[in-house]
């Protein structure tokens, strides 16, 4: 048997990396500030602005947020009951049950985002170009793992 050699990441790399998990955590930190303020969890606020793309089934909203469904199930219950979504049938298959973020569910969403002002401070040191640059290399960083885009944001 063969023992296949794993390629060893060059320094850059490794720092790459280290620094883009130190953003992910003032991230994911801030994130669920905002979403506790807003009386909701960090898992509702994800699947609401999950919704900004537009209605999916609750198995898509699953496999993105890499969670089991019966999880989406109670995530959007909750939702349904504070009036965020609602379910309706997929017109291509009415077997399926797409959730739709309503008004109030959009405007939570986008109240929430506008107040994380983690990533503001570290992009207010790079110029709009800069900004700019760094947006293309991260959609082709996650073009390459085939993530589905996010919503177009202010182009």
């Amino acid at each position: 048997m063969t023992q296949e050699r794993v390629p060893t990441a060059d320094p850059i790399t490794l720092e790459v990396v280290d620094l883009m998990a130190r953003l992910v955590g003032l991230f994911h930190r801030e994130y669920e500030e905002a979403a506790a303020a807003r009386s909701l969890t960090g898992a509702q606020a994800k699947v609401l602005a999950l919704l900004r793309r537009g209605p999916m089934p609750m198995r898509h909203i699953a496999q993105t947020l890499s969670c089991e469904p019966s999880n989406i199930t109670g995530i959007v219950d909750r939702l349904e009951g504070r009036g965020f979504v609602t379910r309706e049938s997929d017109p291509q298959d009415r077997r399926v049950k797409l959730v739709v973020a309503t008004d109030s569910g959009r405007a939570a969403s986008a109240e929430l985002r506008e107040s994380l002002n983690f990533a503001r401070e570290p992009l207010a040191a790079l110029e709009g170009d800069e900004r700019a640059q760094l947006r293309d290399l991260l959609r082709r960083m996650l073009d390459s793992t085939g993530t589905p885009p996010a919503p177009e944001q202010g182009r």
